[in-house]
């Protein structure tokens, strides 16, 4: 078998070993998802809606499909951290094969082949791919929506056309189920490529928009509709302002994200989703994605994509020929692809650079299949314009070989004791390439061109590449990287996070260190990775021996801040979270709690020690964990009643060392909380 008929293939190995590489080593991923995937197995209603407790009290602040597969596969090989992330390396490695036929289509198979392997080694696709979180669903779906875009721009026929964009719709609307309206960020780029990229009349092509639009209503709201017409009792849905989907939908996974609204409703002097979206991925600006927090995880390739784009714009001003596909008529296909993934990249680029909201970097996924598609066929087309003769546009090969290079060189450089050593391959590389290409663009040196294309691509492809393969060999020590993942080293984001910390109006941590913010980021991660320490194993030990008949043997306030999946992932027994993922929700409230424990459904509760954080005079810290970001009038009314009518379990009653030293602010735990009425003691 020829070389190049393995080379599928070989991407794929590649693409399967950097998201696969001994996943076992990741523990749990994100606990939040993990202990939502054991709740969802007990019942098909919190199968449906993405329950995060036994009892359904409250969803995940996401739609359930990314989560559905790692049910399925939990209850095949068992309830493991890796069963859960075997369908997200499946689904990422699945990803690049539809990627590369997609870009096919559009630019050949070699160039698809590049594409493809861009796509495998870009850094964010490797950090999203080893964990559970449901971008990984997400950017499948719409690279699937993408291939079957370009089958309809080559249908032969206009029914087949028609068929094919029917199921494009199809794709982006159920990719809406798995992440809301941050999927939807790329709709505009598909609806600009068929509308300007087909041949045929408007009439025509307007019509077709239409019903893929309307397929992309019905396979995205049949989930919604079910869910909303559910009969009462139903979960409230987690960081909603009245426990619909739809305001969900509007708000905290809608215009929440976009403007910065507070993180939840009724937001009781918190934090905005500003402060937070400047301290996971920097301030909202045209820089954004190049700056510390995000620019290691997807703009090794930007600036090529930016000069390709910039080109392709002031080659279609200005009518030349330079970049047209054998300098012949821009045929359709050709056109619609330009369009689809240089809009898909401009559009989604600006969207979450100017996003007001919580902002990750790892969002920044959604960018990457387009990121590897405009940069593959830019370099194929910069190489054709350099081999032929008399083209004006040659110089730019060399130019964006050296100018990608130079800005790998910046990246690695932001923190040199990660891999800092990567920066002298890459320099010596493109130190080669660039001369090269320059001495073989003619004469007798033109034989030996190939070789200097290479080399170039080389010294393009080097550093993701091992900034990946560090990341996937690596992972597993990776601060933070489930519930934020990333690619490359934690430093950027420690900084950014005390950066943040110190000039968030509400959030009183100035002067607080990236070291410090680091070692409290560690003490939060007890509990919450999977693993209970000694002490909590015991308090919950003695919560399960002296809960008697009561249904629900342990309550968390803080929610998944204060532990609550950690509990729910550590035994058989029904634990809840109360508030949801920030502890704000308002399910239950003090006076549901209160019914509760009147009517012995629960007894022990665990709460961070002293006053909640929202109220006057307390340090702005919430559950040990957060800062005042989700405090509200709910979580302050809870915690308040936890004071006054339970008492605090003595450490001496589980076999716990008394502390003699007051915690952190930035690390203290919950302790448990006896909530039995005096009378029944």
């Amino acid at each position: 078998m020829r070389l190049r008929s393995l080379a599928p293939a070989g991407v794929l190995l590649v693409a399967a070993a950097l998201y696969g590489w001994r996943i076992w080593a990741e523990g749990w991923s994100n606990t939040y998802y993990t202990a939502a995937v054991r709740s969802m197995s007990l019942s098909p209603r919190n199968f449906l809606f993405g329950a995060f407790d036994p009892l359904g009290l409250i969803t995940v602040d996401k739609p359930p499909l990314a989560l559905w597969p790692q049910v399925v596969f939990a209850s095949i090989f068992g309830y493991h951290g890796w069963s859960m992330l075997l369908p997200q390396v499946l689904e990422g490695v699945l990803a690049v094969f539809l990627l590369r036929r997609a870009v096919r289509r559009w630019a050949g198979e070699n160039v698809a082949l590049l594409a493809a392997l861009l796509l495998a080694i870009t850094p964010v696709m490797t950090a999203i791919n080893r964990t559970n979180n449901p971008d990984t669903m997400m950017v499948l779906l719409l690279v699937a929506a993408a291939g079957a875009f370009t089958r309809s721009i080559d249908a032969v026929t206009p029914s087949g056309r028609t068929g094919w964009l029917l199921l494009t719709g199809v794709f982006l609307g159920v990719s809406f189920v798995a992440k809301m309206l941050q999927a939807w960020v790329v709709l505009p780029a598909f609806a600009v490529a068929f509308l300007f990229g087909v041949p045929g009349s408007w009439w025509r092509r307007i019509a077709d928009l239409l019903a893929a639009g309307l397929a992309l209503l019905v396979s995205a709201g049949w989930w919604v509709a079910l869910v909303e017409l559910w009969p009462a009792p139903k979960p409230f849905f987690g960081a909603s302002q009245d426990g619909s989907v739809l305001d969900l939908i509007v708000g905290y996974n809608g215009l929440g994200r976009l403007l910065g609204q507070s993180t939840l409703a009724g937001s009781a002097g918190g934090a905005s989703g500003t402060v937070i979206g400047n301290a996971f991925s920097g301030s909202a600006g045209p820089l954004r994605l190049f700056d510390e927090q995000t620019g290691g995880q997807i703009s090794w390739l930007l600036p090529l994509c930016l000069l390709v784009l910039g080109l392709l714009v002031l080659v279609a001003v200005t009518s030349s020929g330079v970049l047209r596909q054998r300098s012949a008529p821009t045929p359709p296909a050709w056109r619609a692809g330009w369009l689809l993934w240089g809009g898909w990249l401009l559009i989604t680029a600006l969207v979450f650079s100017f996003t007001q909201g919580i902002s990750h970097p790892y969002y920044s996924a959604e960018l990457a299949p387009a990121v590897a598609a405009v940069a593959a066929v830019g370099l194929a087309t910069l190489w054709r314009c350099y081999r032929e003769p008399g083209n004006a546009a040659w110089p730019l090969l060399p130019l964006a070989v050296a100018g990608t290079a130079a800005w790998a060189w910046v990246l690695v450089s932001r923190d040199l004791a990660w891999n800092g050593w990567l920066r002298y391959p890459v320099l010596v590389s493109a130190g080669l390439a660039v001369p090269a290409l320059l001495a073989t663009r003619s004469g007798t040196a033109r034989r030996f061109r190939h070789a200097a294309g290479a080399l170039g691509l080389l010294s393009v492809l080097l550093a993701p590449a091992v900034w990946s393969a560090a990341t996937a060999l690596g992972a597993s020590a990776v601060l933070m990287r489930a519930n934020n993942p990333i690619a490359g080293s934690a430093t950027p984001l420690l900084r950014g996070w005390a950066a943040a910390a110190h000039g968030a109006p509400g959030v009183p941590l100035g002067g607080v260190s990236p070291q410090q913010m680091g070692a409290a980021l560690t003490a939060m991660r007890t509990g919450r990775d999977g693993q209970l320490s000694g002490k909590q194993q015991r308090m919950l030990a003695y919560a399960i021996a002296n809960s008697g008949d009561t249904p629900i043997v342990l309550a968390v306030e803080d929610g998944v801040l204060g532990g609550a999946a950690s509990y729910l992932m550590n035994t058989g027994k029904t634990v809840v979270g109360l508030g949801g993922f920030g502890g704000g929700d308002p399910v239950p409230t003090a006076d549901q709690l209160a019914q509760w424990v009147s009517h012995g459904q629960v007894r022990f509760v665990l709460k961070p020690p002293g006053p909640a954080a929202g109220k006057p005079g307390t340090s702005g810290w919430f559950g040990g964990g957060m800062p005042a970001l989700f405090a509200t009038p709910a979580s302050i009314a809870r915690a308040d009643w936890i004071e006054k009518h339970c008492a605090e379990v003595p450490p001496q009653a589980y076999g716990a060392p008394t502390q003699h030293t007051a915690p952190s602010p930035l690390s203290a735990p919950p302790e448990l909380y006896d909530c039995q009425p005096p009378a029944a003691h």
